[in-house]
């Protein structure tokens, strides 16, 4: 399977990952233990994967470290943005994730500045203030989400650059990486609900299990298929086509759940100038 669909295919199953959760919180509001779930479901799927490529040839350490930015931080904002905002508002804002991940790889990697990745970085800070601008949202709008969406975005990028930094000489096999990735995440969810609930954290998980299993099958496909893709193709073409995700995102809410999310023009200008910024960035870095 070439990069260009796998990438396509991760961001498909990330907007779809984001409506998922939006059913997901019609069952349980618990947002921490459901962040915990999707981890888990997806190591599920990112293991057999991994199991089936092989034995480990390389090391691996440096993905275990890797994987308690994204998923493990990143995964607890992210569920709670979308229970805060709604699924578009959230993809929306996962979308200026090429933005903060130029902007590391300008500060710390030394990639060089142009005028094109300037103008995308315009184009996502303008879609930023279209989706601030709105009048009209849903009645569980929680402006705090936005916050934390843009929060999971830094960890985002963070595990971005440095996967692609050691996609370029690692021999560990990608299905292997993302497994390694999501089973760090998850520790680290795992132990903090444990630090912070104690013995009500298996319990907890245990209701949140059903109503969030679909929610980590997607996102553990997108995982695996977003690896892959990175591992197979060139940063400036899988990076333009994951930041589609935004407008699946977008797109997926308002046909699935309809007038609930009052996707308006802000959300459609924001997702469209939020992708071209991403896509800018991902062409032309």
């Amino acid at each position: 399977m070439s990069a260009v669909l796998l990438a396509l295919t991760s961001a498909v199953l990330f907007g779809g990952m984001a409506v998922a959760l939006v059913f997901a919180f019609r069952r349980s509001s618990d947002a921490e233990a459901g962040a915990l779930v999707t981890g888990l479901v997806a190591l599920v799927v990112t293991g057999s994967f991994a199991l089936a490529s092989g034995s480990v040839s390389g090391d691996i350490w440096p993905f275990l470290v890797t994987g308690l930015f994204a998923p493990g931080a990143s995964q607890f904002l992210y569920v709670r943005a979308v229970k805060e905002v709604g699924a578009s508002r959230a993809a929306v804002v996962v979308g200026a994730a090429p933005l903060v991940s130029v902007t590391i790889a300008l500060l710390f990697l030394g990639e060089p500045a142009k005028a094109a990745l300037l103008v995308g970085a315009v184009l996502i800070v303008l879609g930023g203030v279209a989706l601030a601008g709105e009048r009209d949202r849903p009645t569980h709008f929680r402006a705090m989400g936005l916050l934390l969406g843009f929060g999971a975005v830094v960890f985002f990028a963070t595990r971005d650059n440095i996967v692609r930094w050691l996609a370029e000489d690692t021999t560990v096999e990608p299905q292997q990486a993302a497994a390694a990735t999501v089973l760090a995440g998850s520790s680290l969810m795992a132990g903090w609900l444990f630090v912070v609930r104690g013995r009500r954290t298996m319990n907890d998980v245990r209701r949140a299990l059903r109503p969030f299993s679909l929610s980590g099958l997607l996102w553990g496909l997108s995982y695996a298929t977003l690896f892959e893709a990175f591992y197979r193709g060139r940063v400036t073409v899988v990076s333009p086509l994951v930041a589609t995700e935004a407008l699946f995102g977008v797109l997926f809410a308002t046909l699935i759940l309809g007038s609930s999310e009052l996707v308006g023009r802000h959300v459609a200008i924001g997702a469209t100038l939020v992708v071209a910024g991403g896509v800018l960035i991902g062409v032309f870095r």
